[in-house]
């Protein structure tokens, strides 16, 4: 289906960041709300008016002179979607949303506001507020791009000690007139990777690196938006820097379909369940989950294989990244083998690592 164009001037934006929480600074998050400013930046280029984009941030850095925007709490948040959207009159509507999330035990993905602790994990339900804004509860914005950098992992897995609070959004009756394309960063229990150091969101800088080399003016048909930027994440695949994939949800007027995640093309589907072995036998050592220990491990390693890697973190995307520097030659598999048994000699962990890399040295 090919959209006509749209005037900017009928093109309106949500677009939300946060990077700090009232939970405090283990839930920090440098990235979103820069990603988010990255956004608003782009939606003026093509021409959209300031007056169209409701900015909602909760930066990290406070001394950074941010444009004028609202808060990301719950409750200002809840209002711009039960009140201040169907308020608006336009054609195409944007929501742009950076920050926590997690998987709720029915399958929906939960998104934190700012002002969420570890006892009141305030949230917004997105199947709900994306049934809200495909009903008539909002006229116009037939056309409609959700982008949403969050994780999906399990919530149960978190060990938080109060459930989840759950509201659904007041929504109208239903109707065939709008068309949603929701494209998420990760697929169904995975992580979203953030860079704190650069102060993005790996999804949110592919996005806005298709967006900056795409036609389509304030309004880009969501298709190839998202084949393109699903290129670029199995690009970042390749070199070992996230294992996350993306996931494209369309709802058309009589036509659902998600397109799920695709195999990497860098490897067959036996290659990469070889690797995920590897990585997994590394994750049972306890120096895995250490990040000092990690360093400690790459150092011993071939810096010609390890000079270009790309760091995380997190331990499994920062092992994907390891084995995947090492690639499936059998002599530098055995170094990396030699370096993790020279810092743990448990015999048990020793065998299930060796036997993991002979599988994958033979794939």
């Amino acid at each position: 289906m090919r959209h006509p164009e749209i005037d900017p001037a009928r093109v309106t934006a949500l677009v939300v960041g946060i990077e700090r929480y009232r939970a405090g600074d283990t839930w920090r998050l440098p990235g979103p709300a820069h990603d988010a400013l990255r956004f608003h930046t782009w939606l003026r280029e093509r021409g959209v008016p300031e007056r169209n984009i409701l900015l909602h941030l909760a930066p990290v850095d406070d001394e950074r002179p941010w444009p004028a925007h609202e808060p990301a709490d719950h409750a200002t948040l809840r209002d711009a979607l039960v009140r201040e959207l169907p308020a608006r009159q336009g054609d195409f509507l944007w929501v742009w949303w950076g920050g926590h999330g997690v998987l709720d035990q029915d399958e929906r993905i939960r998104l934190y506001c700012s002002d969420a602790t570890a006892d009141d994990r305030r949230n917004l339900d997105l199947e709900s507020a994306r049934r809200r804004l495909s009903s008539d509860s909002l006229t116009g914005f037939g056309r409609q791009t959700w982008v949403v950098d969050a994780c999906q992992t399990f919530d149960e897995r978190h060990g938080f000690p109060h459930s989840l609070p759950t509201e659904h959004l007041p929504a109208g009756g239903r109707t065939d007139v709008h068309e949603q394309a929701l494209l998420l960063a990760a697929t169904r229990g995975q992580r979203a990777v953030n860079d704190p150091e650069r102060r993005t969101g790996l999804f949110s800088d592919l996005v806005l690196t298709s967006l900056a080399r795409t036609g389509g003016g304030a309004a880009p048909d969501p298709v190839p938006l998202f084949a393109d930027v699903r290129d670029l994440v199995e690009k970042e695949w390749s070199s070992g820097r996230t294992e996350q994939l993306p996931t494209l949800i369309l709802n058309r007027p009589g036509h659902a379909e998600t397109v799920r995640p695709r195999p990497v093309r860098a490897a067959g589907r036996g290659t990469l369940a070889a690797l995920t072995r590897v990585v997994e036998a590394l994750l049972a050592y306890p120096l895995a989950h250490s990040l000092d220990e990690r360093q400690t491990l790459v150092l011993l390693l071939d810096p010609r294989l390890t000079a270009h890697m790309r760091r995380n973190p997190a331990p499994r995307p920062d092992l994907v990244a390891v084995v995947r520097a090492h690639g499936t030659r059998s002599d530098d598999l055995w170094t990396l083998y030699e370096a993790v048994t020279s810092l743990d000699d448990d015999p048990g962990r020793a065998a299930e690592l060796r036997d993991a890399i002979e599988g994958l040295a033979a794939d």
